[in-house]
C-alpha cells in the first residue's frame, strides 16, 4: 500500500490531473473516503489531466456523468445512494468499464462483485483538524493498475 500525505485541494487536485494526464483506455479509479474527503477534487483533476472541458460535478443524483471532451471518455461515477448491489445492473457497468473509456468511481465500496479486477483504489481521508490536508492510500490491483500509479507519482515527485 502506497501513502501520501496531500496538504491542500490544489495537492489532491494535482495528483488527479497527474492520473489523468498518464491515463490509458480502461483504466479505473475506484475512490472511497466519507463525506468531503476529496473525491471529486480528484476527478477534476483527473478531468483536467484527460483534457476535459466543462464543470465536474459530481453525479450523487444522477450516478454517471459521461464527459467526452478529453482525449478518452470520462465515466464520473457516484454511489452514493446506492442501496442494493442489484441496483447497479442499471448503470450499464460494462460500458463504464470498457477498454475504450477511464472510469472514476466514488464510493466504489458499493461496487461489492461488480468490483473490476483491474483497477486502482484510492481511500481518502482527512489529515489535519482544519480538514485542509489529506492522507491518501492506494492499492493497486492488476499490472496496468501498478503502471498507472507508478507513473502518475513519478510525475508528482
Amino acid at each position: 500500500m502506497k501513502r501520501l500525505l496531500l496538504s491542500s485541494v490544489t495537492e489532491t487536485r494535482a495528483l488527479g490531473e497527474a492520473l489523468g494526464r498518464n491515463a490509458q483506455p480502461g483504466d479505473v479509479l475506484l475512490l472511497e473516503g466519507g463525506l468531503g474527503a476529496g473525491k471529486t477534487e480528484l476527478v477534476r483533476g483527473l478531468a483536467r489531466g484527460l483534457g476535459c472541458v466543462g464543470e465536474v460535478r459530481s453525479p450523487t443524483f444522477n450516478l454517471v456523468h459521461i464527459h467526452e471532451t478529453g482525449r478518452l471518455p470520462l465515466y464520473h461515477l457516484d454511489l452514493y445512494r446506492i442501496d442494493a448491489p442489484e441496483e447497479l445492473l442499471e448503470l450499464g457497468l460494462d460500458d463504464v468499464f470498457s477498454a475504450g473509456s477511464v472510469a472514476a468511481v466514488e464510493w466504489s465500496e458499493r461496487l461489492a462483485d461488480f468490483t473490476p479486477a483491474c483497477a486502482l483504489r484510492l481511500h481518502l481521508r482527512h489529515a489535519d483538524a482544519a480538514m485542509s490536508a489529506r492522507q491518501a492510500e492506494w492499492v493497486a490491483s492488476g499490472e496496468r493498475a501498478g503502471y498507472w500509479l507508478a507513473a502518475a507519482l513519478g510525475e508528482q515527485l
